[in-house]
């Protein structure tokens, strides 16, 4: 079975069709002022009702209080809550609970500790997204987002015993090893399928799938 892809910050609708048109399972809309990828709750209507049906739609949140759960799941009606955050497990239960949706909670790695502790969402979240933490020193990083990649190698020890999703740092150059490496059942690009922040490009999506796509999740 091919790699799952999920295409994050999308903002337009020619970048969501070349995402929808070269197979992406997953689109990713972000809310969260900060990131060069906030949505309008408008826009993101518009951008799930061309999506629905072709492609999972997920809503990236940053720790969202109980009103903003509310408006997105009323206005976007998404099929997966993306959790960005320092959200405790207990809050990733009451979450998907509350809004009766499966809820992915992205993990910062830095080495093996981080994804030793990932477990503790295990039963909670539908699955973890392991992304990378921002370097050291950088002010202006945000939740996600930042190119910067995590040494696959701490993955290793998962054998199969958590459901997960790898981002991080992923291009089109690199994301055939990082399955190779992780095994990886799924995969999240943002920044690495644009032209500058906030702006994707539709050539690169379409590359990134098919390397993704056509990628050998064994040595």
């Amino acid at each position: 079975m091919s790699t799952q892809v999920k295409i994050c910050g999308l903002r337009s609708k020619p970048a969501l069709e070349a995402a929808l048109s070269a197979g992406a399972d997953y689109v990713g809309l972000v809310f969260y002022e900060r990131s060069p990828r906030n949505v309008t709750m408008a826009e993101a209507r518009a951008l799930a009702e061309i999506a629905r049906g072709r492609a999972k739609v997920v809503a990236l949140l940053v720790d969202p209080d109980d009103a903003l759960l509310a408006e997105v799941a009323a206005a976007v009606q998404p099929d997966i809550i993306q959790l960005h955050g320092a959200e405790s497990p207990e809050r990733v239960r009451e979450v998907a609970a509350r809004l009766g949706r499966p809820v992915m909670k992205a993990v910062a790695v830095a080495g093996a500790a981080d994804i030793e502790a990932a477990r503790a969402y295990t039963g909670a979240a539908w699955r973890v997204l392991f992304d990378a933490k921002p370097m050291p020193g950088a002010a202006d990083a945000l939740p996600g987002g930042n190119g910067v990649s995590f040494d696959w190698q701490a993955l290793a020890g998962l054998d199969g015993r958590l459901n997960f999703m790898l981002a991080g740092g992923l291009t089109p150059e690199n994301v055939a090893e990082a399955i190779r490496l992780t095994k990886a059942p799924a995969v999240d690009v943002s920044s690495g399928v644009e032209s500058r922040p906030g702006e994707k490009d539709a050539e690169l999506i379409r590359r990134f799938i098919s390397a993704a796509k056509t990628a050998k999740q064994t040595p």
